[in-house]
């Protein structure tokens, strides 16, 4: 029954068919022919499933990532990072992994990342001296950092589906999130030295301190939203609409760029992506209803045991195989579909679950940066006005030093587990 609707949903998606389209077809279709299920329930279902208010959380970070877009203070950001490391050398590349951490940290949303930044980054690349194709590379791999760095979207998703606590996940990915930027920041370096790229100059502490009184307002939201969640202050959700507020005042009233009259296109096109993002989580919970009841988490458990795996071992596994899936698949509905049938394996091999949810979390988040379901391949390809395979070739390098981070990852759990215990968290 679960191979007969992995096998539809594929072969729709293949033709054409819109991912939360081919999943409810396919999971309707399987109930229908293997199960006596009264297909009115499916309704139900998918209605219970959204009826959460942790996933409230998903709309508002994403309206906090299109307000700091549209009011362009990612601009200011940007201009922080260049004065604090642009002097090094590879400095423009460094910038890049800065300014990306710092706006991981206000709006979750990898896509928002490069729409917002991802442009004013590769030109800023280009003038220094930097290949296109590694601009963009480095561009479209750094922003990956917004799908694990607090307040991910997707560690959001992630933890309401596990039925675990979302602060605790959140405040999990901040080291992994800044340990993946300390590879890139060492790859860059070794890149641009090698290569005579961007060499180094002099240091003005005066643009540092002008730059950073400028951009202080919006590097307050991501202390704002991790130590208010970190300790209890307020609920993941209730982070997520201080955000949205503060993020406003500072474009409307502070900054005053971003005018009234865009207020309702902002909303417009948050509901969209929204409504893209809750549908497909909705029609996933029909597909992960259907492999319970086949009892694909227990055939992949007692798989996961006759192997004689440890835990190590076992979640060396999974990553090979979150990473084969995540280059087909979105990370969303693949979240949706394999966490439920994963927890219960991993909770048998004695796999953390919180360390389990990050490496999954990143492992799929490779999917955005690679054909052929790329979200964020080819968002970098339209802002870079690059065809999708010369990004891709610039891309390979950065792609590999983001695939061995996550690995070292999976080796180490203290990485994800000792900052959570550390706060007395976990």
């Amino acid at each position: 029954m679960s191979l007969f609707l992995l096998i539809s949903f594929f072969g729709l998606s293949m033709l054409g068919v819109p991912l939360a389209v081919a999943l409810a077809l396919a999971s309707v279709a399987t109930l229908w022919l293997f199960t006596s299920m009264p297909l009115d329930l499916l309704s139900q279902t998918m209605f219970s499933s959204m009826n959460s208010f942790l996933l409230v959380a998903v709309p508002l970070f994403i309206l906090v990532g299109t307000v700091m877009e549209r009011g362009r203070v990612a601009e200011r950001i940007f201009d922080f990072a260049e004065a604090i490391v642009g002097w090094l050398p590879g400095g423009l590349g460094h910038v890049n992994v800065i300014s990306s951490v710092i706006f991981s940290g206000v709006s979750g949303s990898s896509v928002a990342d490069i729409a917002s930044v991802g442009a004013i980054e590769i030109k800023a690349m280009e003038r220094h001296g930097f290949p296109k194709g590694y601009a963009v590379g480095m561009t479209l791999c750094t922003a990956t950092l917004s799908s694990i760095i607090p307040p991910s979207i997707l560690v959001v998703i992630a933890g309401s589906i596990a039925n675990v606590s979302i602060g605790t996940l959140l405040v999990a990915g901040l080291v992994p999130g800044l340990f993946i930027a300390f590879a890139f920041l060492v790859f860059n370096h070794c890149y641009s030295v090698y290569y005579g790229y961007n060499p180094p100059s002099p240091f003005n502490f005066r643009v540092v301190i002008v730059t950073g009184l400028r951009a202080i307002l919006p590097m307050l939201t991501p202390l704002i939203l991790i130590i208010g969640i970190a300790s209890g202050l307020f609920t993941p959700t209730e982070a997520a609409a201080i955000a949205v507020v503060y993020v406003a005042l500072l474009g409307i009233i502070v900054y005053r760029t971003l005018p009234v009259s865009e207020v309702p296109e902002i909303l417009i096109s948050t509901a969209r992506i929204s409504g893209t993002i809750l549908f497909i989580a909705a029609t996933s919970q029909i597909a992960a209803w259907v492999f319970t009841y086949d009892g694909l988490p227990e055939k992949v458990a007692d798989l996961l045991q006759a192997m004689n795996l440890g835990p190590l071992s076992g979640m060396l596994v999974i990553f090979v195989f979150l990473l084969i899936i995540g280059i087909f698949m979105e990370a969303i509905p693949a979240m949706f579909i394999l966490i439920p049938v994963l927890m219960p394996p991993v909770e048998a091999l004695g796999i953390d679950p919180i360390h389990f949810l990050i490496v999954t979390v990143m492992t799929l988040t490779l999917g955005l940066v690679t054909p052929p379901v790329g979200v964020c391949l080819f968002a970098a390809a339209q802002v870079a006005n690059m065809r999708v395979e010369d990004v891709i070739k610039g891309s390979l390098a950065p792609m590999a030093v983001l695939t061995l981070a996550i690995f070292a990852l999976v080796l180490f759990p203290i990485l994800t587990l000792g900052p959570i215990r550390f706060l007395g968290m976990y």
